[in-house]
């Protein structure tokens, strides 16, 4: 009976030291949380990870170390209790290193500014696996204990689990499948199945991705491993866009492609390298299928570039009168037209307003400040009689510009001016001065002229014209008002002697513009030399 009391007091105290044990830990692990948020929040994430991922297993280690050195040799106990120290010090020493190469990981990781390939709940299972593993051999090999019946108990309830979860394990799976293949990241376009939108989020069971509407669509990993992925994001992030258009078979081709490239040229938002692509993809009964293919940066603002790509484009195309997807409206309204002018009723319809146009052009032509004094006695008269302005304005050509259209390009070469109806046009003019670029700009509004120095002159284009908003302009060409000048020969002389003494005025800034050759300058502020070059214009004519 004594043997079997001391033998009961010895396991109690056993307890007793191995809870004390526990408890001291967990109060100085808890103690040490505490004083590494408190302490070493500045000091870096490397070292709160490494600090985070060894604490337990290294206090634990330093317990039970600690434990062993220092027990009593009169305290009565069980001769296993060193035994059972000793399997847990060599079970702790396995966690111990265990989660240094985990923190390892994560710290090289977050260096390098990567995600981790796993997600925590994924990496905590397999730790906790490798935990399980740890465990029973050193019950096995140091305790002695019989592992077969924890074995075939825990295949049960793996298998239980594994039935129970097997939706789960699929996403498990799949999702790792997703991060070792490293179909995308955070951050990535792309496109799966019918969804398309940002990833903002992947871990062991789904993704989430934030669509064009901002919603965030959740997609298990197994329905993802099962679509087709596209990451626009990926190999860079260079995406091609393309646009279709049904054109009608009287349209010029060269016409038309010219037209979809200047509207993909003309949107900033569109890469110049690669160049923007124009191809006929198919024939049918309804008219000409085309392609407009460009490039962009910004995947995130696909639509508003398409659209804003498709405005311009459409906009060139109605400058050409080129029709779009047959408007067989239009096209019976233009022949009930034509009949009813054939037996002799007033014009309605599309001929009509052709009639109104070409008053609205001769009205806005005539208010504008071409041809007239802009200084002296004369300030504000006509250089040369009405009648010729309206002459003038049966031929030029009035057209709607859409903002943000590029009407040429600083150095281009140019034969034609714009005069502002309707709207107003950015003029940019790049300069350098000391080595260094300058950019300025200025305005024309309605009545205004834009480009009037290369029709004049013939010298490359000074400023790049930009339509700032939607616009009417009338664009006159040097074929144009060829015939104005031999109706009205003191007119060239008229302009010669302004013109190059509003270049005289501003040659030193000429100078500036690289487009600009010495003989520009020299000539465009050379009254003899305008003189000599508008006489080319009647001498054309007269051939």
């Amino acid at each position: 009976m004594k043997t079997a009391a001391s033998s009961q007091v010895t396991i109690y105290q056993d307890l007793g030291i191995l809870l004390g044990a526990i408890v001291a830990t967990l109060v100085v692990y808890f103690l040490m949380r505490l004083f590494i948020a408190k302490f070493f929040t500045a000091k870096g994430k490397g070292l709160r990870i490494f600090l985070g991922r060894l604490g337990l297993p290294g206090i634990f280690l330093i317990t039970v170390f600690v434990l062993k050195k220092t027990l009593p040799v009169n305290l009565r106990f069980s001769p296993n209790l060193p035994i059972y120290l000793d399997a847990v010090l060599i079970f702790f020493i396995f966690v111990f290193i265990v989660r240094l190469f985990d923190a390892g990981l994560l710290v090289w990781y977050s260096r390098q500014r990567k995600p981790y390939p796993l997600p925590d709940v994924l990496r905590s299972l397999i730790l906790a696996v490798i935990y399980v593993i740890v465990l029973f051999a050193v019950l096995k090999n140091m305790l002695q204990v019989n592992i077969t019946p924890y074995l075939a108990t825990s295949a049960i309830l793996t298998m239980v689990l594994g039935l129970a979860l097997q939706g789960v394990l699929s996403n498990i799976l799949s999702g790792m499948s997703i991060q070792f293949t490293k179909s995308f990241s955070r951050g990535d376009w792309v496109g799966i199945g019918p969804h398309e939108g940002v990833v903002v989020d992947t871990n062991w069971r789904e993704t989430r991705i934030l669509d064009r509407y901002s919603n965030i669509i959740v997609l298990p990993n197994n329905t993802i491993a099962s679509e087709k992925i596209i990451n626009f994001s990926q190999p860079d992030n260079k995406t091609a866009l393309t646009l279709p258009f049904k054109i009608s078979y009287d349209a010029p081709v060269t016409g038309v492609l010219e037209a979809l490239l200047e509207g993909a040229r003309d949107c900033p938002d569109v890469l110049t390298a690669p160049s923007p692509q124009a191809y006929i993809t198919s024939f049918d009964d309804f008219g000409v299928s085309y392609l407009l293919k460009f490039w962009v940066t910004d995947f995130a603002n696909k639509n508003p570039i398409m659209g804003e790509v498709g405005r311009l484009a459409w906009h060139k195309m109605r400058r050409r009168n080129i029709e779009i997807a047959l408007p067989l409206n239009e096209k019976a309204e233009e022949l009930i037209s034509s009949v009813k002018q054939g037996r002799g009723e007033p014009p309605t319809g599309i001929a009509a307003a052709e009639a109104r146009e070409k008053e609205d052009t001769f009205t806005d032509l005539l208010d504008s400040s071409f041809l007239r004094y802009q200084q002296g006695e004369k300030a504000g008269q006509l250089m040369v009689p009405e009648d010729d302005v309206r002459e003038l304005a049966s031929v030029v050509h009035r057209a709607v510009y859409a903002a943000g259209e590029v009407l040429f390009r600083q150095g281009d070469k140019g034969r034609s001016c714009y005069i502002v109806a309707r709207g107003k046009i950015r003029g940019e003019i790049i300069y350098e001065e000391n080595g260094k670029k300058y950019v300025s700009d200025f305005r024309v509004g309605p009545g205004g002229i834009f480009g009037e120095m290369s029709l004049f002159t013939g010298m490359p284009r000074t400023a790049t014209g930009v339509v700032e908003e939607q616009s009417v302009l009338l664009k006159i060409r040097a074929e144009d008002f060829a015939p104005l000048l031999a109706r009205n020969p003191g007119l060239a002389e008229v302009i010669a002697e302004i013109v190059s003494a509003r270049n005289e005025q501003n040659r030193e800034f000429l100078v500036k513009i690289k487009e600009l050759s010495e003989k520009d300058v020299r000539d465009s502020t050379n009254k003899k030399s305008i003189l000599e070059y508008l006489k080319k214009f009647v001498h054309g004519l007269r051939r």
